[in-house]
């Protein structure tokens, strides 16, 4: 089932504009690779990102997968955050904040085929987790080309409708509001909303 594009503008996006567009963020990314001297054949050998797809990216001509996006964090040894806010390479040190506020209507944004994320809390320097809040655009398991898999864990939360996530072992579970789920992010899995509203989530991913 596909999303139309008046359905995508219609998902809960009121609060304000996006904070930050697949432009911005691959600027940034190209930022990032360049202050460690890197081309983007060596980066597509250290994340396995394809190199054609990370010019893209660069380019801001497509958006891709959150897994995609931390896997080219992982190769250049920095927080996913730091790809959509600079304050995120801050070192922990003296002077670090002791907290760090958040809220929707700020947050850098990214939009995917199947999700829409807010990145969350992206100024903590030296993070552990990764807190995002997601919109669940897919509607049906056909709409992935392959499950979703990147390394740790992964808590969800629902703020609102309901959600089926599907695993590559063959296990779904179904979610309404307020419900949560804990799991192995290491294996494959996808999210899909169901009913007409996409849902909304809140997730925490943690790679330790």
């Amino acid at each position: 089932m596909s999303v139309s594009a008046s359905g995508r503008r219609g998902r809960g996006r009121g609060q304000a504009p996006a904070a930050l567009d697949r432009v911005r963020m691959g600027e940034r990314l190209r930022a990032i690779r360049k202050t460690q001297d890197l081309t983007l054949k060596a980066l597509a050998a250290r994340s396995g990102v394809a190199l054609s797809t990370l010019s893209k990216i660069e380019l801001g001509q497509i958006s891709v997968s959150y897994e995609k996006l931390a896997a080219v964090a992982r190769a250049l040894a920095v927080d996913t955050g730091a790809l959509f806010d600079p304050r995120a390479g801050a070192v922990p040190g003296a002077g670090q904040p002791v907290v760090v506020r958040s809220t929707l209507d700020t947050a850098p944004s990214y939009e995917s085929e199947h999700y829409d994320y807010r990145m969350l809390a992206t100024e903590f320097p030296g993070k552990r987790m990764t807190p995002l809040h997601g919109i669940i655009v897919a509607r049906d398991l056909a709409q992935f080309p392959d499950f979703v898999r990147h390394p740790g864990q992964e808590f969800v939360m629902v703020l609102s409708g309901r959600v089926r996530i599907h695993f590559e072992t063959g296990d779904v579970i179904e979610l309404g509001r307020q419900e949560s789920a804990y799991f192995d992010s290491g294996v494959g899995h996808a999210y899909v909303s169901l009913g007409k509203a996409d849902a909304q989530v809140m997730v925490v991913m943690s790679e330790r």
